[in-house]
């Protein structure tokens, strides 16, 4: 068979998040972050790990884009810091911190990498947290003045905004668990509240990008989708798949899409659903130029007796990663993207992160061989090929994550990075799965 070869002008990249990455914590002028606050209460983060310094990137990210450059890096998905711009969420930036980005984005310009820039990757202010954090409207408005502020000031040179990352990490399990920051269980009718507020909060920064964004500046949303794949692919496996998405999604997409919560929102959140306004789904709805989706597993649905869609349980012995959350599901890259045209008519699609956690110990003479992560992505790679070929409209693959950082809850434990990263040296090695991909990246093939 011949080497599958992806669509010409196919956007190779990587991807990582400030929080995990940048470290200078306090430095600068930089506020609190509800991640700062949270990894500091004993017994919340494995081995008690903090954010202060995870990978120096803020004082080695120039090295970092020249090793980026040396892969063949040509697209890199960051996020901004809203506590290092804004210190307080809301009121006066700090210039120390605008002036960061600027010399970030010139750096990574002069390596020849282009900047995707997620405005929020979870690292809400802490003030905006003490005053209510994504339960109340106003952290909407705040996010609305930051996204003027840095598509304002670093529009010139960033031509690819996302918005969010990943609504449902910082409010239902934010608000509704105890496994992200503020960690307090609340009713649902204030979950479904704060979901509202991050669509709000999507809708600003859409806002923002068409009136402060250069001409041609385009803006998108990045969710983790619940990705239903069908137990087999035929007729009504696949009906089921298609409304077991939009039930599994139906607090993120649908409104973003249909410009309403629609009677599946009703049937589904009945009395607690959120309190909404007159023009909450004119901001929220506003065309994109473009979806994310990050892929790293999937449910397996099939069409029960009833009709219905049925969820089947994963066995305790279904193949994992490190992770024990990310169960492999290569065909999720596939059925992800499809079902998002299918259901959505979604016309251009982006895997903005996909990837593998891992325990990767070097060998004795240093190198990391990471087998498995290489495996998994490349058979991702061949379920996303084969959405291409059958029409599905992706036009862009983000590895997660360019190195090894800081994984959440599990500190430093937990490997996701093609880069190793020696976390007391701080020196980057590339695993045997960046190798693998900078050839991919090249060639524009499966290699």
């Amino acid at each position: 068979m011949p080497t599958p070869t992806f669509p010409a002008h196919f956007t190779w990249g990587v991807a990582t998040a400030a929080p995990q990455i940048e470290g200078a914590a306090f430095l600068d002028g930089k506020g609190e972050s509800v991640w700062d606050r949270f990894a500091r209460v004993p017994g919340k983060i494995h081995g008690d790990a903090n954010l202060d310094v995870t990978c120096d990137h803020y004082h080695r990210y120039a090295s970092d884009f020249a090793l980026m450059q040396e892969l063949g890096v040509k697209n890199y998905r960051l996020s901004l810091a809203w506590p290092r711009v804004i210190p307080d969420g809301a009121g006066t930036p700090n210039p120390a911190g605008l002036a960061f980005y600027d010399r970030l984005i010139d750096a990574m310009l002069a390596h020849d990498i282009q900047p995707w820039v997620t405005m929020f990757h979870w690292d809400l202010p802490q003030a905006l947290e003490d005053q209510g954090g994504w339960r109340v409207r106003s952290t909407a408005a705040a996010f609305g003045r930051y996204a003027d502020l840095i598509v304002s000031t670093y529009g010139d040179r960033v031509k690819n905004w996302i918005t969010l990352n990943e609504m449902r990490c910082f409010t239902v399990l934010a608000y509704g668990d105890v496994i992200r920051p503020p960690g307090i269980i609340e009713s649902d009718q204030i979950v479904h509240q704060t979901y509202h507020t991050a669509l709000l909060a999507h809708g600003e920064g859409v806002r923002a990008v068409r009136e402060h964004g250069a001409p041609g500046a385009r803006v998108g949303l990045t969710d983790d989708a619940v990705i239903p794949v069908p137990i087999m692919e035929t007729a009504p496996h696949i009906a089921a798949a298609e409304q077991a998405f939009r039930e599994l999604n139906y607090r993120s997409i649908d409104p973003v899409f249909r410009g309403e919560y629609g009677a599946l929102y009703q049937q589904i959140a009945g009395d607690h659903g959120a309190e909404t306004e007159a023009d909450d789904f004119a901001l929220i709805s506003q065309p994109t130029d473009f979806f994310g989706l990050n892929i790293y597993t999937g449910v397996y649905v099939r069409a029960g007796e009833d009709g219905r869609p049925e969820t089947l349980p994963f066995p305790p012995s279904y193949p994992t990663a490190d992770a024990p959350w990310l169960r492999l599901l290569p065909q999720a890259m596939y059925w992800g993207p499809r079902l998002m045209q299918s259901v959505y008519g979604v016309k251009q699609i982006y895997i903005t992160e996909n990837g593998a956690g891992y325990d990767d110990v070097p060998t004795a003479n240093g190198e990391i061989l990471d087998l498995h992560r290489r495996q998994y992505v490349r058979q991702c790679l061949g379920e996303l090929h084969r959405a291409i070929a059958d029409g599905v409209p992706v036009d862009g693959y983000f590895c997660w994550s360019f190195m090894d950082n800081f994984e959440w809850l599990e500190g430093f434990s937990k490997r996701f990075g093609i880069c190793y990263t020696d976390y007391a040296t701080q020196r980057r090695t590339p695993k045997l799965s960046a190798q693998w991909y900078a050839e991919v990246m090249r060639t524009n093939t499966l290699v």
